[in-house]
């Protein structure tokens, strides 16, 4: 495991971000994301331990991931810089496993051809194998 106690690798993906919450609503963009959370970067982050609903749009597609998620880290007051940007790490807190899948068969692509932990890439890999015999299972596959 990596020393930041992560399952899974962060993919530097950017993808836009559409939060809700009871207050209104919030555009961002995510930096990193995995298959448990991701970091949002946007111009007004929420505080630590605030859940709301997040879609995550899907580039070059029409769907987007609907997933329900917490603060777990932000940085409202400091630093936006390329070092610190503006914004929150939010883990998911419910999600379905086909949109686990889905991030984690996009980090997998992402990380061809790149210097990863060997370990970290077969959490990914297993994971999607999983969910895969976990759904031919349920459809009697």
């Amino acid at each position: 495991m990596s020393a930041d106690r992560r399952v899974y690798p962060r993919a530097k993906l950017k993808w836009p971000v559409a939060i809700k919450t009871e207050e209104g609503s919030i555009d961002g963009v995510t930096l990193n994301i995995t298959p448990d959370g991701c970091f949002i970067s946007c111009r007004r982050p929420l505080r630590l331990n605030v859940v709301f609903d997040l879609a995550i749009k899907i580039p070059k597609s029409k769907s987007s991931i609907q997933a329900r998620a917490e603060v777990v880290w932000s940085n409202i007051y400091g630093p936006d810089d390329e070092i610190t940007p503006r914004g929150m790490g939010v883990r998911f807190v419910k999600i379905t496993s086909e949109a686990r899948k889905f991030i984690a068969q996009a980090a997998l692509e992402h990380f061809k051809g790149q210097k990863v932990e060997v370990e970290l890439l077969q959490t990914l890999s297993t994971l999607v194998i999983d969910l895969t015999e976990e759904k031919k299972k349920v459809s009697g596959g």
